[in-house]
């Protein structure tokens, strides 16, 4: 299979758009543009980003702290600034409980290091999240190679007044069930 190919399948999953900090060698505030963002677990809390092996950012990570700023619809020069194409002005950044963070994010998760793997031309990277915040703003979004906002909800939504809506409805461990049985002489 051609690498473009791969490239193209890939890039018909739409993600948000990550921004990976941590420090330097020097202690100076790094970050890399990363789509390779997943939540894992929510005991113990984890999440994980995937690097090229090639990025900067890559080496610096290995058993250090590092923060995931969900980058808000209107960073887009944000993204483009980590992904190779400096803006002007830069980013603003602060310091976050584990790692330098990134102002007016969407969210930001902060993480210490759990575990790292092999993934091939790239590395898996495992942080134990000690901290999270969510600003209430709308995320960037990647698509087919392109950048997206979320635009507006629709109505017509898969889980919209459903029982089984993953934040509203799903059934926890403590939920329990009574059979319904039906006589033959109830209507049905």
């Amino acid at each position: 299979m051609e690498r473009k190919t791969l490239q193209n399948v890939f890039g018909q999953f739409a993600s948000g758009v990550t921004v990976i900090t941590c420090a330097n060698a020097d202690g100076e505030p790094h970050g890399a543009t990363v789509t390779a963002f997943t939540a894992v677990s929510l005991e113990p809390r984890l999440c994980q980003v995937t690097l090229t092996r090639k990025s900067k950012a890559c080496s610096y990570l290995e058993d250090k702290p590092f923060a995931v700023n969900i980058l808000a619809a209107d960073q887009l020069d944000i993204a483009m600034h980590f992904a190779g194409r400096p803006a002007t002005p830069g980013p603003v950044w602060a310091q976050g409980p584990t790692a330098p963070v990134l102002c007016d994010a969407a969210a930001t998760i902060s993480c210490v290091p759990w575990r790292s793997y092999d993934g091939g031309d790239h590395i898996i990277f495992i942080g134990e999240i000690v901290d999270a915040e969510a600003s209430g703003k709308s995320p960037l979004l990647y698509y087919r190679s392109t950048f997206h906002d979320l635009g507006e909800p629709t109505v017509n939504s898969l889980w919209t007044l459903c029982a089984d809506d993953p934040h509203s409805g799903w059934f926890d461990s403590t939920t329990d069930f009574t059979p319904f049985r039906r006589t033959l002489d109830q209507p049905a």
